[in-house]
């Protein structure tokens, strides 16, 4: 039930494209869509924990897109449930790995396709992400990512989308 209630905000909180759900490995969910002249696929999830002293919050998720149309493969967002301190930037953890994302209002993004890829590949080698980022009201978010599924999913968007 936990999984159906995750699948739905995920599909609410996606772009409209986004909206055809494919299959889950652990805990990532797969989407794929046809466009004209292209396809997009996404994998994403949902934390498996979130802390921070915070009132409400909206929806958090991690995801990795491919699209083909845009000629844009493993970009990597994060979208927060808040809007993230003006100019700060968040912190993602993957064992010994760290890495820097700006932020614009709820997401944050990698500053290139090169550190996209990197932190992909750390997603595919690692068991646990964490993720820390601050709000507008200062409020200090960690949300932690199970990678359990993350390879399987990867590999699902890659072959969808015909990305080596």
């Amino acid at each position: 039930m936990k999984r159906l209630i995750i699948l739905v905000i995920l599909l609410a909180a996606l772009p409209a494209q986004a909206s055809k759900f494919r299959t889950t490995h652990g805990a990532w969910s797969v989407f794929f869509d046809k466009e004209k002249g292209g396809m997009t696929c996404y994998m994403a999830a949902t934390p498996s924990k979130e802390t921070g002293k915070y009132k409400t919050r909206g929806n958090t998720y991690f995801m990795v897109t491919h699209d083909k149309l845009g000629r844009a493969f493993h970009t990597v967002s994060i979208t927060a449930g808040y809007p993230y301190k003006d100019g700060d930037m968040v912190e993602l953890k993957i064992g010994d790995k760290t890495f820097e994302l700006f932020t614009s209002n709820d997401t944050a993004w990698a500053r290139d396709a090169k550190t996209d890829k990197a932190i992909v590949r750390a997603l595919r080698a690692g068991s646990e992400m964490v993720i820390t980022g601050h709000s507008r009201k200062g409020t200090k978010t960690i949300d932690s990512y199970s990678l359990k599924g993350v390879t399987a999913a990867h590999k699902a968007i890659n072959k969808a989308c015909g990305v080596k």
